[in-house]
C-alpha cells in the first residue's frame, strides 16, 4: 500500500518528540480517522530553527509529520506557511488517495504552530485561503 520513500519516512521518522520550550504549537486532528497531529517550532529572526511533530495515527500519519517538518527546517516563516499538502505528498512520492488527509494534517498543523507564534508574540494570525486536497 506504501511506497518505499513513505515506509522510511513511517520506520524512521525524522524531528520526532517535542520541544518543551517551544516559540509556537500546533496541534491539529482528524475526527474521522482519528489521527492526531502537534507540530513545535523554534523560531529565530523569522526562520524555523528547529521542529518537532508528536502524531497519534496511521504510517502516512507519521510519514506526512516526518516529511513535512524536514521540509521546513531552515526556512523562514513565509516559506514555512506556504508548504502545501500536495507539497508533502510529492515530497513522499505519493500517498494512497484514502491517504492525503494526512498530508492535509501536516499542513494545518504548520499553520497551527506558526499561527501559535504569531499569536504569542501580539501578531495577528495569518490566514489560510488556499485549500488544496
Amino acid at each position: 500500500m506504501y511506497n518505499e520513500k513513505v515506509m522510511d519516512h513511517f520506520m524512521n521518522p525524522r524531528n520526532q518528540g517535542e520541544i518543551p520550550d517551544a516559540d509556537g504549537v500546533g496541534e491539529v486532528g482528524n475526527p474521522a480517522c482519528g489521527d492526531i497531529m502537534k507540530i513545535y517550532l523554534k523560531v529565530k529572526e523569522n526562520v524555523v530553527t528547529d521542529v518537532k511533530f508528536q502524531t497519534f495515527g496511521c504510517g502516512a500519519a507519521i510519514a506526512s509529520s516526518s516529511m513535512a517538518t524536514d521540509l521546513i527546517k531552515g526556512r523562514d516563516l513565509e516559506e514555512a506557511w506556504a508548504l502545501s499538502n500536495r507539497a508533502v505528498a510529492e515530497a513522499l512520492d505519493g500517498l494512497p488517495p484514502q491517504k492525503l488527509h494526512c498530508s492535509v494534517l501536516a499542513e494545518e498543523g504548520i499553520h497551527a504552530a506558526i499561527n501559535d507564534y504569531r499569536q504569542r508574540r501580539g501578531l495577528s494570525p495569518w490566514q489560510d485561503d488556499r485549500r488544496e486536497a
